[in-house]
């Protein structure tokens, strides 16, 4: 999209960002002049949902629908899945968190299967520190009842 002697527009969807959220995602990107859909549009495809975001212990937990289009083979969700729905989770935090970043590095560890029985899986992002320009960010993947399904960590660089 070319704009030309304007500012890009900040995307923000109020209707799909809790309230307590707008303020602080306004605050963090208004000098940024990028083109910004918060939230992303893979979010909303995969049915993401906000719970929680706790700005002290600088984490956010999202819930994502368990969908048989999303299935493996064998019946179970994709893994590929599953890191999409920790990088829509850190990647929201890191905005809420964070000057304007990218993910450079994410590692994920997946400990049991996800299936469809499970009906949804739940994404909690926590921020852990900066160094420079870097950003550090772990996650976990769980169950309605709190089994762990996996882990993961991610780098960021701030832009």
């Amino acid at each position: 999209m070319l704009f030309v002697n304007t500012i890009p527009p900040k995307m923000i969807d109020t209707t799909k960002i809790p309230a307590e959220l707008l303020p602080i995602l306004q605050e963090k990107l208004k000098n940024n002049n990028d083109e910004i859909h918060i939230p992303p549009a893979v979010f909303n495809t995969m049915g993401g949902k906000f719970l929680e975001f706790n700005q002290q212990n600088k984490t956010l937990k999202n819930s994502f629908p368990i969908l048989s289009q999303y299935l493996n083979p064998y019946g179970n969700l994709q893994g590929g899945i599953i890191a999409t729905a920790i990088d829509n989770t850190i990647g929201p935090l890191s905005l809420l968190v964070a000057p304007p970043n990218f993910t450079r590095y994410l590692d994920l560890k997946y400990g049991k299967i996800v299936t469809m029985a499970m009906k949804n899986i739940y994404v909690t992002a926590t921020f852990i520190e900066q160094k420079k320009r870097q950003l550090f960010f772990s996650a976990t993947v769980e169950n309605k009842t709190g089994d762990k399904l996996a882990t993961a960590s991610a780098t960021h660089w701030v832009i």
